[in-house]
């Protein structure tokens, strides 16, 4: 009876557990089939949704016109000033002139004032004297070399394949020099976007738009795929989700497996976006030869219609003669300068537009002529040495008739379904594209040119705003819109709606020209804020989401390394040409697959260059920029993220960089002002800070020396170059204020 019990008891038990499994096995199915439903039902395309802010058409709004004229320099400060009285802010007061002038430099060049720099403008007593700098710098060389930066996160660059071999792409620093040259032309916005989505097709194909569909072949390729059909697919969506965040700002890749379920994007309209690119042809197949035969193109060398000829043995020889005759023509404009000019010409940055000035002279109009004339032939040499054509990675695609594009059902490329041809997502309302067909013979179907043509039409609602408001996060820390690459339903608002409107209709009318949009934010009264905060302004708005003072921020890992190498005088201002390998542990290198491969020696002077010049490596990613929040190199980079860590300190006061750079500093400041060590002192924090520091600054420093040589033992010579190291160390060297 006992035993009957016992086994009745287990039965019920088991009876209990297994009725419990149907219901959950039943209520888990019935939630599958929601979601698939959910998926299945193609979202709403409508008036609705055609309402949402970024899908109509941009239309300029008008200025508000109920702010004093003292309270603004341009419409910004007026949309600005509005939506802060309405919240009952006021704006904080004008920057200091060495706040303002550091933060400028920065912005534009990614690199600090000298102290020739800081010392002329705070004697500049001009009402255009920020005006003026704001100028020079937009003409510097090192303008491009910041703002490409930028660029390079956005197109996921990098110079390496990923995977287990991460091989190395053939000449793709080409692409990036392509990228600098064009931010320092002020190429308009829309030629950029042109040329490289369909450089190759263009009317006028050139060396330098060949190049630029170099953003084709920026992302990661798997060389041994197990399923090369499914692979190809994998490319594809690297392209299609590349090009809709970068340039319309649509997360349109959820959309690849099924409808997408926030956005009106049906399944669809992603695989319409990627019949533009289903003719491209994949980066290689396995071997090097491959990629060479795939993805490389031999252009002609650009030709200067005022470069001599010249053969190739005879370069250095004419380098140099050039080089002495600029040199020359220098000297003899140096002697016409008044002294500030004079001081600040020393900067090679600021010549462009101190030569401008002085080419109203018409005396020496003609001496700088020439001086700019044979700079220009000499770049020209360096770039391209006489003797043919330069190789250039590229897209290529399989002929004029593309294959044919399916919908594939959660994105398998192994189940096609509907046939669908090139066309735009439904919910911008524009009709299907008109491509003409291509001559026989041709090499590509022309469909790319005609996305680049509709993305930058100015009939499309969403390229300028998504442009503009990157060139404000840039500026000012954060974007209008705080998801730059998601314009969609699930992205944020606009802070700014009607500013946000105003500045893309005034990128479009001025020619898609950046310049002067960088112009007309950085001479605005808002940019020009203190970044102080006040109890009012932190009350009704802690995130600073109406702009009543100006956003601090900490300085990216390339302004810090860039900004040790100029204060110590040490950089290498060569621009252009062939990544730098810096000097990286072996350590670091055991990492890889391979120790050590793929990652070449550099000299002395080359590892001083520019950190945009730095070989970027996707499996060897350099400590320095991975441990302060460098981009992520596999996918499109919109924002980098600025953390705080243990490990960003420790890199900085033990780093092999940061105490190698301090030494170099303690020297260069021995040799400049002698071995005074207050005075020691005064030069590097004027150098460090990019100010006059106070008495009591100097006093703490000689301090630290003075301390470590008589409670450590150490001597007065290695006791300064602590105090140089500390120096780096500073919040005030690493944030922008």
């Amino acid at each position: 009876m006992i035993r009957r019990t016992f086994l009745f008891g287990s039965r019920t038990k088991n009876i209990a557990v297994v009725m419990l499994r149907k219901s959950l096995c039943l209520t888990l199915v019935l939630v599958l089939f929601s979601i698939t439903k959910a998926w299945a039902q193609e979202p709403a395309v409508n008036d609705t949704t055609r309402a949402h802010w970024s899908f109509h058409p941009i239309q300029r709004p008008p200025v508000p016109s109920h702010t004093q004229p003292t309270e603004q320099r341009n419409g910004i400060d007026a949309f600005i000033i509005s939506r802060l009285r309405q919240a009952g802010l006021q704006p904080a007061p004008p920057a200091e002139k060495e706040v303002l002038l550091r933060r400028a430099y920065y912005d534009l060049t990614g690199l600090p004032p000298t102290t020739g720099n800081v010392n002329a403008f705070l004697a500049d007593r001009s009402p255009l004297a920020f005006e003026f700098i704001v100028d020079r710098l937009l003409a510097s060389p090192h303008y491009g070399e910041k703002w490409a930066r930028h660029w390079l996160d956005l197109v996921r660059y990098a110079e390496s394949n990923s995977y287990e071999r991460d091989n190395a792409k053939p000449y793709v620093w080409r692409f990036r020099d392509y990228v600098i040259r064009s931010f320092n032309d002020d190429k308009p916005y829309h030629h950029f976007v042109r040329e490289q989505l369909a450089g190759d097709e263009l009317e006028q194909v050139t060396p330098d738009t060949m190049t630029a569909t170099g953003f084709y072949r920026l992302g990661i390729w798997q060389d041994e795929p197990v399923d090369h059909i499914q692979e190809l697919y994998e490319d594809l969506d690297d392209l299609v989700r590349t090009t809709a965040e970068v340039f319309l700002g649509l997360a349109i890749g959820c959309a690849r497996c099924h409808h997408h379920k926030l956005d009106p994007l049906p399944q669809r309209d992603y695989y319409r976006l990627l019949a533009f690119f289903h003719n491209v042809e994949r980066y290689g197949v396995r071997s090097r030869r491959s990629v060479h035969a795939l993805s490389v193109r031999e252009v002609d060398a650009p030709v200067d219609p005022e470069r001599p000829p010249i053969n190739p043995e005879d370069l250095q020889k004419d380098l140099e003669e050039i080089q002495g005759s600029r040199k020359s023509i220098l000297e003899q404009l140096q002697e016409t300068m008044d002294s500030q000019d004079y001081v600040q010409f020393q900067d090679e940055s600021n010549r462009p537009a101190i030569l401008k000035k002085y080419a109203e002279n018409n005396i020496l109009r003609n001496r700088i002529h020439l001086y700019e004339t044979l700079g220009r032939v000499a770049r020209s040499l360096l770039d391209n040495p006489p003797g043919g054509g330069r190789p250039v990675l590229c897209v290529t695609e399989r002929g004029a008739d593309a294959p044919a594009t399916h919908v594939l059902a959660r994105g398998n490329a192994h189940a096609p379904g509907e046939e669908v041809a090139p066309g735009y997502p439904a919910v911008l309302g524009f009709p299907d594209p008109e491509i003409e067909p291509s001559a026989p013979g041709a090499k590509t179907c022309g469909r790319r040119l005609a996305l680049a043509n509709w993305i930058v039409s100015e009939e499309n609602p969403l390229t300028a705003r998504v442009m503009v408001n990157r060139l404000w996060q840039y500026h000012f820390g954060r974007g209008l819109v705080r998801s730059p690459n998601n314009f969609g339903l699930q992205g944020e608002p606009p802070t700014h709606p009607e500013l946000l409107d105003w500045l893309a209709s005034e990128l479009v009318t001025g020619g898609w020209k950046l310049k002067h949009m960088h112009r007309k934010i950085m001479l605005s009264k808002s940019y020009q804020m203190q970044s102080l905060a006040n109890p009012a302004g932190l009350a009704r708005d802690p995130q600073n989401d109406l702009l009543w003072r100006f956003p601090m921020r900490r300085l990216t890992i390339e302004e810090i390394r860039d900004s040790v190498l100029a204060v110590n005088q040490s950089i290498n201002p060569l621009l252009y040409g062939p990544s730098i390998y810096p000097l990286v542990s072996d350590e670091v290198k055991a990492g890889q697959s391979v120790p050590g491969n793929g990652w070449k020696d550099s000299t002395s002077a080359e590892r001083n260059r520019r950190s945009i010049y730095i070989h970027t490596k996707r499996s060897l990613v350099l400590p320095l920029i991975e441990t302060f929040d460098g981009p992520d190199l596999d996918t499109t980079c919109p924002v980098r993220f600025s953390t705080v860590q243990p490990t960003q300190a420790l890199a900085m006061i033990n780093g092999e960089l940061f105490n190698r750079h301090a030494k170099i500093l303690a020297n260069h400041a021995r040799r400049t002002v002698g071995n005074q060590v207050p005075r020691q002192v005064e030069f590097v924090l004027q150098g460090v800070l990019q100010r006059r520091p106070s008495q009591q600054e100097i006093e703490r420093g000689v301090r630290l020396v003075t301390r470590l040589q008589k409670e450590y033992n150490v001597d007065a010579g290695l006791g300064f170059d602590h105090f140089c190291l500390l120096a780096f160390n500073l919040n005030e060297f690493v944030y922008l204020d």
